[in-house]
């Protein structure tokens, strides 16, 4: 541990920070400690709220230096709050925003803060794509860590997949890429292995030809009839071309309605006819909402 005060430590990375560093007492600090699942209630000692992969640095050798545990937040999606902890220091993404692609490589970087909506905002302006989050508001860097299951997973694979390489900030406020040709045992573990590896700060992955319209949306069956629509589901995704991704589950009316249903939610990515693709689903029961057609291919639905 350092001999300086966690409180000198500050006052001397505080002038160069470009970000906000954000205690208890601060402005701002009760909207920035907030996490997607609201049933988490955590009081980070500090948010370090990062602009750049400098303030990443800096705040994670404050937290080696001094012994603070450290969590990070991206989009601060997961559902078990993991983004905060209670006396910590919460590495705080979400001003990071960058976003570069190459539609000539076939690549696109995006920073750790970037959202899913946001990664496919940008890379439709160039017909591009890649499997992402199913809501729009989730982070790339968290979905993508995990696995990342998404609406292209048919025909291009889990988000990982995708994934080409990563900038980290490692525990010893090292910068490093991971790739297949830059420390690739690293490459391997971040793949599925989570957070516990270094601060995502930059991810790059090949993005394919997708839209601008695709076809897709929901379509949703009595609860009554859920048995019977999740036996269609399962027997006809043993099936499915893989231009064609189909998830179901059991929700609540989008209405606000609180009316339960058990929903297809689906998309097709290919080049045929996807309408002709959707029509035994569209063909299948009685459903009380069909929104299954034409869309384009930035809009993701919020379930």
């Amino acid at each position: 541990m350092s001999n300086i005060s966690i409180s000198d430590a500050l006052t001397q990375i505080t002038p160069r920070f470009s970000g906000q560093l954000l205690q208890p007492t601060d402005a701002g600090y009760e909207d920035a400690r907030r996490v997607h699942n609201g049933l988490i209630d955590k009081r980070p000692f500090l948010i370090a709220r990062c602009q750049n992969v400098a303030d990443v640095v800096d705040a994670v050798n404050l937290a080696r230096e001094h012994g603070i545990e450290v969590a990070v937040r991206g989009g601060g999606h997961n559902v078990a709050g993991r983004a905060t902890l209670d006396g910590g220091i919460m590495v705080d993404l979400s001003l990071m925003k960058g976003i570069h692609v190459d539609p000539r490589a076939h690549t696109a970087r995006a920073q750790g803060g970037v959202t899913w909506g946001e990664y496919n905002r940008e890379t439709q302006v160039h017909g591009l794509a890649s499997t992402g989050g199913v809501i729009s508001t989730t982070g790339i860097a968290g979905l993508t860590l995990g696995g990342g299951l998404g609406w292209l997973l048919g025909k291009h694979g889990l988000a990982i997949d995708n994934l080409r390489s990563a900038q980290l900030v490692t525990a010893e406020g090292q910068v490093v890429t991971a790739s297949n040709d830059e420390e690739p045992a690293l490459f391997w573990a971040i793949r599925g292995g989570g957070g516990n590896f270094g601060v995502a700060t930059s991810l790059e992955y090949t993005v394919h030809p997708v839209g601008p319209m695709i076809s897709g949306g929901l379509i949703a069956h009595p609860f009554a009839r859920a048995r019977d629509a999740l036996r269609f589901f399962r027997d006809t995704t043993m099936s499915l071309p893989d231009d064609l991704t189909v998830f179901a589950g059991l929700i609540h009316a989008p209405d606000g309605s609180n009316v339960k249903l058990a929903a297809l939610l689906a998309c097709h990515c290919g080049t045929a006819d996807g309408e002709a693709t959707l029509k035994p689903i569209k063909s299948f029961g009685s459903p009380v909402i069909d929104a299954l057609g034409p869309m384009k291919q930035h809009i993701q639905t919020v379930i």
